[in-house]
């Protein structure tokens, strides 16, 4: 119970996903009572007059009936909707958290597989989710998802038709994803988060430099009562935020896209934010094609939607141990968060990674944006191709470029102090701006200057700074 939490507010992020996955699984059991997975058509009878008399699968007409005949139904669905986005987002952030300190390093390798793990899940768990009141959106993503099992070489077809159960769209697709949505891969994240909870109790959590923190001890408020305290009061923050946003955000209204039907597609469709790079690395691959002993390979669709994205994982899970194998890290145990403009090189990696996915987000939308602004959706597809490649490299130099001009800064702020505003004139007859020195230092920040200030050791290679002087060893 005096189990030390850090106070610093980025080590909140990962309790913002604990907290929206508790909301989505309370909404989440509390739709199951009502929604249907059916995909055999039935004739609406609600009370939405537009739709009235049309021909609708039991999915659909169960997703119209939670929204309109249920008491407080819809607050529901859009509660359980934004806290999917919020769940996703806080995994994405805090995972950026973790990579900019360095707590990837000996001995949280494994939390950081397990993290990515999660995120992945969590991907695959929303779109599972958005996919099941099958109106036209969600068909749509249904068809694309089909395509890219299509793409795979020789065992496309099969997978394909093994996922649908026959030719696109079947009877099966909403029901095997409905046992996913709500058994299997909630199960496989509450298993993946209580095993990660458990590590970094026994573990511990990693802290800033400072007085009285060193790489042998834990600082921070007790887990008992403070900790829990503030933690019960982010909870009943989140979800109020939540309860707030379903009340007064409408989002994914299933009634005006209607219910899916194969011949049709609606303009401007988008998936929700965490796909949207798949979306955009679809549409700017060009159409190329292999005929290949009697198999055509779709590359325009195999490289974009299954080789990148394999990629990319891949790159997250080796990533904690290249960078310690590199860097000769992974004889000794790493407590210490550090700052990013300490290491210019992996900050760089890591905003050129968040560079190119962003390019590829604004890419999904790049219909969407071509009628806003009124240019050519074909110029545009161009320039996010070229962005594609040239933003990230930017990217990369930019940030270790500003890195190092930081540590400058800071070298100059720490050996002369910082300016107080008044100009005293020299015995010579100059003037110079008055210093006085440092009182206030941010989390992890150098008390002393350290050798040599212009040249700090790692600039280069991204290898860790020279430590800082501990203060307790000053003091004491």
């Amino acid at each position: 119970m005096r189990k030390a939490f850090p106070d610093h507010w980025s080590f909140l992020l990962g309790e913002i996903a604990l907290y929206s996955l508790i909301v989505l699984v309370l909404t989440g059991v509390w739709l199951t009572f009502f929604f249907k997975p059916e995909m055999q058509e039935v004739v609406y009878q609600g009370p939405y007059l537009p739709l009235r008399g049309q021909l609708v699968s039991g999915a659909f007409d169960s997703t119209l009936r939670i929204s309109f005949d249920v008491r407080g139904g819809l607050l529901m669905r859009q509660a359980h909707h934004w806290a999917a986005l919020v769940f996703v987002a806080a995994i994405g952030v805090h995972l950026l958290r973790i990579f900019f300190t360095g707590a990837f390093r000996r001995p949280r390798e494994m939390n950081w597989v397990i993290g990515v793990t999660l995120f992945a899940l969590a991907l695959a768990e929303g779109f599972a989710g958005y996919s099941l009141p099958d109106d036209l959106l969600s068909g749509t993503g249904l068809r694309i998802a089909q395509g890219i099992m299509l793409s795979i070489p020789v065992v496309g077809t099969y997978v394909g038709m093994f996922a649908f159960g026959s030719e696109f769209p079947g009877h099966d697709i909403v029901p095997r994803l409905y046992s996913l949505h709500i058994l299997l891969l909630p199960g496989a994240l509450i298993a993946l988060v209580t095993v990660h909870l458990i590590l970094v109790f026994y573990l511990k959590h990693t802290h800033w430099r400072g007085p009285g923190h060193k790489n042998t001890n834990a600082v921070g408020k007790p887990l008992y009562p403070q900790f829990t305290a503030s933690s019960l009061g982010l909870s009943c923050a989140v979800a109020g935020v939540l309860t707030l946003l379903a009340g007064v955000a409408q989002i994914n209204p299933v009634w005006v896209y209607g219910p899916y039907r194969p011949d049709q597609v609606s303009t401007g469709s988008q998936p929700d934010w965490y796909v949207g790079f798949l979306e955009g690395s679809l549409r700017l691959v060009p159409a190329w094609e292999t005929n290949f002993a009697g198999h055509t390979l779709m590359w325009n669709v195999l490289l974009p939607a299954v080789v990148l994205p394999a990629l990319l994982f891949a790159v997250l899970y080796a990533y904690p141990f290249v960078e310690q194998r590199l860097t000769g890290e992974w004889r000794q145990e790493q407590h210490f968060c550090d700052r990013p403009r300490e290491r210019p090189v992996r900050t760089g990696l890591g905003v050129a990674g968040v560079t190119f996915y962003g390019v590829l987000v604004l890419a999904g939308g790049n219909d969407v944006i071509a009628q806003s602004f009124r240019i050519s959706v074909n110029a545009l597809t161009w320039i996010f191709r070229v962005a594609l490649i040239v933003a990230p490299v930017v990217a990369l130099f930019l940030t270790r470029a500003l890195c190092r001009a930081l540590l400058h800064a800071e070298q100059e702020r720490l050996t002369e102090g910082e300016e107080t505003g008044q100009v005293q004139q020299t015995l010579a007859g100059g003037y110079e701006s008055d210093h006085r020195p440092l009182t206030s230092f941010r989390p992890g920040a150098p008390r002393r200057p350290l050798s040599p200030p212009d040249q700090p050791r790692g600039s280069h290679t991204g290898t860790p700074a020279r430590p800082h002087p501990e203060p307790e060893r000053r003091t004491r």
